[in-house]
């Protein structure tokens, strides 16, 4: 399947979980195909980019190492995204790597995730959460940079200056997440 049949497909997903699950098998099945996904995703003005971002975060949900050798596309352009579902699935795919690079297990990530790489969805997520985005995606990349963090202290005193500043006027879901963001770095001083 070329990057045309793969497009074409995408107009067959749905925001349905079962939609997006057999999209998302279907590029498990064939990684090949990743790369042209990525592609699509990327085509930001295109309401079919959304559906690429879905199906991009199922694969990811199931098998995150599958987007190791696209990283450095995926992670460099990142600030391009600006449909909010498009943008609600980036953000979980960046929670994604930073667990996955946070984990206590040897994996593939941990070596994958150059410098750079790691700048890149700090940037992203810093600018999601300074920004007027929806609260699924800001829980994202809290979770992203609390975890990214880890490896610098700076990272984490700049989200803890985001949080309170923000806590008052943002929903309860920011709220609740900002909160044990705030805990989780409190008992890592």
């Amino acid at each position: 399947m070329g990057i045309e049949e793969l497009y074409k497909e995408l107009h067959n997903v749905n925001a349905s979980r079962e939609s997006r699950l057999k999209y998302s098998e279907i590029i498990l099945n064939d990684l090949t195909l990743l790369p042209l996904l990525i592609d699509i995703m990327f085509w930001v003005d295109d309401k079919i980019s959304c559906r690429a971002a879905w199906v991009l975060e199922f694969v990811c949900v199931k098998y995150v190492y599958a987007i190791i050798p696209c990283l450095e596309k995926f992670t460099q352009n990142l600030h391009k995204v600006h449909f909010d579902s498009a943008m609600r699935s980036i953000s979980k795919i960046c929670a994604l790597i930073a667990r996955a690079h946070n984990s206590n297990d040897p994996n593939p990530l941990k070596k994958a995730l150059l410098p750079r790489y790691k700048e890149y969805i700090i940037e992203s997520c810093f600018d999601w959460l300074i920004n007027e985005q929806k609260v699924a995606t800001k829980v994202h990349a809290m979770e992203s940079l609390f975890l990214l963090g880890k490896d610098s202290n700076w990272i984490h005193k700049e989200l803890v200056n985001i949080l309170v500043r923000d806590y008052q006027t943002q929903s309860a879901g920011f709220q609740a997440r900002a909160k044990r963001i705030l805990r989780k770095i409190k008992s890592t001083l």
